[in-house]
């Protein structure tokens, strides 16, 4: 036992002198092994609760809904938290984990920050990255009780950093419930989480690879215990981003919408990225029962030319951003990159005030350390939201009305739903009522009436709780809304897309996990796919079914396969034979 505590004072005492980059370090890594040694690795004691949440209808709540207070640790690229702290104090309050409150309000003040709406815990701590430590926002009864659940952070050398989610809900009254104990003890990392608000989650398989002795399931049920995760979507790791958290290449803008991070053809993550993206597109559809939409934000290049994949190489990333209730504040780099950074935000963020903050600024530039913005903040939401959560309308024929669906719910009940709209914003908007037509699942639904064709048609929707709370969506309207036009019917049919029977190359390749085949049918026929080795020799049939003419793609899993050379082999009788190569890594 002597040893252990002593272990564990060393790390202690290490882990805070020095500022520690978002991955393990070499030090860490040797503690860990020793840690390891006296069997004393990832025992972590339950500060919290070490049970479930005892509320029906769990919900873990999404990054763009309201927020009470935006959590950042005082520590390490102070410069960069000023700058946080100035963008978000007049959205939020803004909890400031530190050790000493006065020098942090003094550094604020030398900086011409004013001291508005800031929170102090006062506990320890061992590094900045509290986007991975910090508890996640769970409600019951959907929008009813606010509290923190809490798996063990996945940095055993930082034992401080894992039990900071503790001084945050004591400091907010909230309960904290720990994922520490088994049958219901998980090692994981926000980082390498994000959840659309409604069950379905995304991870890459660092969770399941830092999880050994679980399987898939019992991961999974112990999300849904805790979180109300009833669908967890894990997907390849990347084989170059050093810490395999799906914050630094992909975000959630809206419960639909995917904001990827994307490549030049062949460099870096961005085969597999395309490969794990294809995946989710091609498996799982969004709370809505719709494909994801899938929006696309160029990687730049470091400051020194060079690429993830290449030696030196930093993970630079416009993905990494945090929402902030009406504002969002990402990372940026060089303007003739961070310009269209910036167009894409605005089209996909209507009405959002955009904060960009340089991560790449200075002699210590926070994006060497392996992360950005979104690594270094948290949130606690709101402990009164009214939730609305809508579709957007796509382009819509010109007959009829529009129906503008949502889902609205506060812990008092609805007094009133309205939905504002007008084809000119100069002259302001229209309101129709909104009326509760699913009241189980308190589904609203509300008509706008038919526009002209032609005619681009802007929209949002409020509502107010009875308790007198008034919310709209998106939540930055009216200046912020969303929109579709409206264009002239046509028949159905009367343009036929021809189609030549292809099979593209299989990507990534080489392969380690997740592998996209992509292929063209000029006609709808029965499929067969096959992976055999060098010799021939039929290794695995991927799979053997009806396909439709034009784009298809399947996929097979790199990893249950010996490292090697294989073919893979596609026969349609009405379309031909087609064969692609793979290297297994």
């Amino acid at each position: 036992m002597k040893s252990v505590i002593t272990i564990l004072l060393l790390v202690c005492s290490w882990a805070v002198a020095q500022d520690l980059p978002i991955w393990e370090t070499a030090e860490e890594k040797a503690m860990r092994l020793r840690m390891m040694e006296n069997d004393e690795l990832f025992h972590a004691k339950s500060f919290g609760i070490p049970n479930p949440p005892p509320f029906p209808k769990l919900r873990n709540a999404a990054e763009w809904e309201e927020i009470e207070s935006l959590i950042i640790t005082w520590t390490s690229y102070t410069s960069i938290l000023r700058e946080i702290i100035k963008a978000a104090q007049n959205e939020c309050k803004i909890t400031i984990i530190c050790s000493d409150s006065n020098a942090v309000k003094a550094n604020l003040t030398s900086n011409n920050i004013p001291l508005t709406n800031l929170r102090f815990v006062i506990t320890g701590f061992n590094s900045v990255w509290c986007r991975d430590y910090s508890g996640n926002n769970v409600y019951g009864n959907w929008v009813d009780t606010l509290c923190l659940a809490d798996w063990i952070y996945n940095r055993p050398t930082r034992p401080l950093d894992n039990v900071t989610p503790n001084a945050i809900g004591a400091h907010w009254n909230l309960n904290v419930y720990d994922m520490t104990q088994a049958p219901n003890d998980l090692i994981h990392t926000g980082g390498n989480y994000m959840s659309d608000g409604w069950g379905t989650a995304f991870s890459s398989h660092l969770v399941t690879q830092e999880n050994p002795s679980k399987t898939n399931a019992q991961i999974d049920t112990i999300m849904k215990k805790f979180m109300g995760i009833t669908r967890y979507i894990k997907m390849t790791v990347l084989p170059y981003d050093g810490i395999h958290h799906i914050d630094m290449h992909m975000k959630l803008l809206d419960e639909e919408t995917l904001l990827v991070g994307e490549y030049p053809p062949g460099i870096a993550d961005g085969p597999q990225i395309e490969a794990n993206i294809q995946y989710i597109q091609n498996n799982f559809l969004s709370v809505f029962g719709t494909p994801y939409k899938i929006v696309r934000i160029p990687m730049p290049m470091d400051k020194n030319g060079k690429w993830p994949h290449q030696s030196g190489g930093w993970y630079c990333t416009y993905t990494n951003g945090v929402f902030a209730n009406k504002t969002f504040i990402f990372p940026t780099y060089y303007t003739q990159y961070d310009t269209t950074a910036f167009r894409i935000y605005k089209q996909n963020l209507p009405g959002y005030k955009l904060v960009g903050i340089d991560c790449d600024n200075g002699t210590s530039p926070i994006i060497s350390a392996g992360g950005a913005i979104h690594c270094i903040t948290h949130c606690v939401h709101s402990k009164n939201p009214l939730l609305i959560s809508t579709q957007r309308l796509n382009p819509q024929c010109d007959t009829g009305s529009y129906k503008v669906k949502a889902r609205i719910m506060n812990k008092s009940g609805i007094a009133w739903a309205k939905v504002y709209y007008t084809t000119d914003t100069l002259l302001g908007f229209q309101s129709v009522n909104m009326a509760l037509t699913d009241p189980v699942n308190k589904v609203y639904e509300g008509f706008i009436p038919a526009q002209q064709a032609n005619k681009t048609v802007y929209y949002y929707i409020e509502a107010q709780a009875n308790n007198g709370k008034l919310q709209r969506r998106p939540i930055t309207a009216p200046l912020g809304r969303f929109t579709f036009t409206i264009s002239p019917c046509s028949p159905m049919g009367l343009n036929e897309i021809s189609h030549n029977s292809s099979m593209q190359p299989v990507f990534p390749n080489p392969a380690s996990y997740i592998t996209c085949i992509p292929f063209t049918l000029s006609h709808p026929d029965m499929v067969r796919i096959e992976i055999r080795d060098i010799n021939g020799k039929l290794i695995k049939i991927v799979e053997e079914k009806q396909r439709p003419a034009g784009e298809n793609k399947a996929f097979f899993f790199a990893n249950e396969l010996e490292k090697g050379i294989y073919f893979i082999h596609l026969n349609s009788p009405k379309n031909g034979h087609f064969v692609e190569k793979v290297i297994v890594k």
